[in-house]
């Protein structure tokens, strides 16, 4: 269900649309993925394998339709404050409200340019590649 929901549904999606705007020559096509897919964690990893394979996806449509006038944006909002976080204990820096994951999104499709891939809080960005650039064998001896 969890690779259903976070994966295979945006993709089939995402492609039908794609094909829509490749065909008119302009658009911009989001998605919304997650610092989940940034790495394979043991307490989150069937979410994360659908997120990753979710990043990828709009990666390789990112690098097929830019020919075509196309533009494809990856979002990774990062932790949201919403009821499916609520009682848990986030921090603050790295939390974002959901009108602010809004405005963000709305903001890369208004102004035609810009990154390819956007972090809502940009704290995000360092620290997941610090995250991705922790050797392996030291990474499964950490509980992140």
């Amino acid at each position: 269900m969890v690779m259903r929901t976070n994966f295979e549904g945006p993709a089939l999606l995402l492609g039908l649309i794609a094909e829509r705007f490749a065909s008119r020559g302009r658009g911009t096509i989001i998605g919304v993925s997650s610092v989940a897919g940034d790495r394979g964690r043991g307490s989150n990893y069937i979410y994360g394998a659908a997120k990753a394979g979710l990043t990828a996806f709009l990666s390789g449509l990112r690098n097929r339709l830019a020919a075509a006038g196309v533009r494809v944006i990856t979002v990774k909002p990062g932790f949201v404050r919403t009821s499916m976080t609520s009682g848990m204990k986030l921090p603050p820096m790295l939390t974002a409200e959901p009108e602010e994951v809004a405005k963000t999104i709305y903001a890369a499709a208004e102004t035609g340019k810009g990154r390819d891939v956007l972090y809502v809080r940009r704290l995000w960005q360092p620290i997941m590649f610090a995250i991705r650039s922790i050797p392996e064998p030291i990474f499964k001896r950490l509980s992140l």
